[in-house]
């Protein structure tokens, strides 16, 4: 065992002597150790279970023959920290999640782990960690929040940030808006929709590193004990075996996902985040990729922010096993290995079929839309790539001229006091993995947007990123980015711009290449700190922004 470094042999002496303070005896020190990682946080209700769901893993890691050593990391909450400072936080935590967890496992060379995990940014850590780390080990995503209910309809948290905009419309009262604000976070659990989260923890059911129809239990729902309560025993069982996360995440595990992505119109950001996990995983995977997996998977999934339905809705019509039956009758999914020791297949086959009449999951045959949720466009705009959204039944093609700002903040302003006009394409820039730095999400622009019922009337491109919850004709991850020389940085206002989803081209007719040589790097945002550190370190993100080698 790795923890024999640590606990064997009279030299080990003091080492023990310390686990004894613990509460640990010799016969429990003798066990295999297995990490449980968690990312409680009482800021939001995204986290806010993961302290019971790891009493019950602790049970199971004891009733299968292992000692759980339990520590806590941090988690920054994008519903919070959205539309201000504190966003540029959000994807750096992703890598302080991930270092912080080797940094822990490895300090005390323990054998094993499982990670509980609960919003945007720890879901992908954590599968990151497994894959760098590389030692058995088991995922479990916290849950979905329940929806609220108002005026007879579910109700989640993107609807407050579009009543914002509708606010600022003077569309709304206040009593309206505070009305909406209280009834749409009901309890514990990230938020509701297809949005980041619950996109990433169908991600982890279709790279197998989470047991199948365990991340779809809803926060509240008491079964969500019993699901962590089995990944505690599992994980011994991954153990015993020598089943390690490299083992699951090969090139067939990244294809699943990313058509599982497809097929849910999930959240764009899990292309920049399965491209980090392939990184740490050693699968070439580039943004190409998902374009191929996107163009042959229809959406079949009705699903919130573009459609009808929530994450429990989803649940209850069959949640990720009901999208991975519907995308294997299709030849869209490959069999491969799972964490559970069962291949992919034979997970499916024994999952419960889905109840009669659901409508939220379709066949293939009946697809709400003929491809994925979104496609990679390339041009003089962007020649590393970037993503382009595709949502409801809106526009392929939008031209217009440029509105350029500088910052999240800028725009919001100008949003929220009726400067942009239909038929603007707005430019938020600066705003990239080094120039923000943190690549925020620009949610708060495009819910206002919505929310002023101009969602559907512009574009937008950003060198940022996107919320899950985001929709309209909105462009983002342009890379390369603006503070490194992108075009992006280079704009005008009034710039024509032509973004062309069928063509999958994004550009412009200025000349770029006179406004080049005389283009100079902005002053960092940042001198000192995490962030200014993060932004020296940061690839690309077209190549998932990734700081490590």
């Amino acid at each position: 065992m790795r923890s024999d470094a640590i606990k064997t042999g009279p030299d080990r002496a003091p080492a023990r002597a310390m686990l004894h303070a613990t509460g640990l005896d010799a016969e429990a020190i003798a066990r295999p150790l297995v990490a449980v990682v968690h990312t409680w946080s009482n800021i939001s209700p995204c986290n806010l279970n993961l302290r019971e769901l790891a009493e019950a893993a602790s049970a199971g890691i004891r009733a299968a023959g292992g000692t759980p050593i339990e520590f806590n990391t941090i988690a920054v909450t994008d519903g919070i920290a959205m539309g201000t400072s504190g966003m540029r936080a959000s994807l750096v935590s992703r890598e302080v999640i991930t270092d912080s967890i080797e940094l822990a496992v490895d300090g005390h060379c323990l054998d094993a782990m499982v990670v509980l995990c609960g919003c945007d940014k720890t879901i992908p850590a954590a599968a990151m960690a497994l894959a760098r780390l590389n030692i058995p080990g088991v995922a479990l995503y916290g849950g979905s929040i329940a929806h609220g209910t108002l005026d007879g309809k579910p109700i989640t948290v993107q609807q407050v940030f579009e009543a914002v905009g509708s606010h600022g419309a003077g569309k709304i009262s206040d009593e309206r808006l505070c009305t909406i604000e209280r009834a749409a976070c009901p309890g514990a659990g990230a938020c509701g929709g297809q949005y980041t989260a619950n996109t990433m923890a169908m991600v982890l059911s279709a790279l197998g590193l989470s047991p199948l129809g365990l991340n779809d239990i809803a926060a509240t729902d008491p079964a969500k004990r019993e699901a962590a309560r089995r990944c505690g025993e599992l994980v011994l069982d991954c153990l015993k075996s020598g089943r390690k996360p490299r083992d699951i995440l090969g090139p067939q595990a990244f294809r699943n996902a990313m058509r599982v992505v497809a097929a849910t119109a999930g959240s764009t950001n899990a292309v920049l985040h399965l491209l980090a996990i392939a990184h740490e995983a050693g699968v070439a995977l580039g943004i190409e990729d998902f374009e191929t997996a996107a163009a042959a998977t229809p959406v079949i999934t009705d699903l919130m922010p573009g459609g009808r339905y929530t994450a429990i809705e989803m649940t209850a019509a069959g949640g990720m096993a009901a999208v991975a039956r519907e995308l294997r009758a299709a030849n869209l999914l490959e069999d491969a290995p799972t964490v559970s020791g069962r291949s992919l297949f034979e997970e499916i086959d024994s999952a419960p079929e889905s109840p009669a009449g659901q409508e939220v999951v379709h066949p293939v045959a009946r697809a709400f839309k003929p491809r994925g949720g979104y496609t990679i466009l390339y041009g003089n705009l962007s020649p590393e790539g970037c993503i382009l959204k595709l949502s409801g039944s809106g526009p392929v093609l939008f031209e217009g001229p440029a509105r350029v700002f500088e910052s999240e903040e800028a725009c919001f302003a100008a949003v929220q006091s009726g400067v942009i006009q239909p038929g603007d394409v707005i430019v938020i820039r600066n705003e990239g993995p080094a120039g923000g730095p943190g690549m925020r999400e620009m949610l708060a622009v495009t819910a206002a947007l919505v929310g002023r019922g101009l969602g559907d009337q512009v574009a937008l491109m950003t060198d940022g990123r996107f919320s899950g919850a985001s929709y309209g004709f909105v462009v983002g991850h342009v890379a390369p980015e603006a503070v490194r020389g992108g075009a992006i940085g280079l704009l005008r206002d009034g710039d024509r711009i032509r973004i062309d989803a069928a063509r999958r081209v994004i550009e412009t007719d200025a000349d770029l290449d006179a406004r080049r040589a005389g283009w100079k790097a902005p002053d960092p945002k940042v001198t000192h700190g995490v962030l200014a550190k993060y932004a020296r370190l940061v690839g690309s993100a077209a190549k998932g922004a990734v700081t490590s080698p």
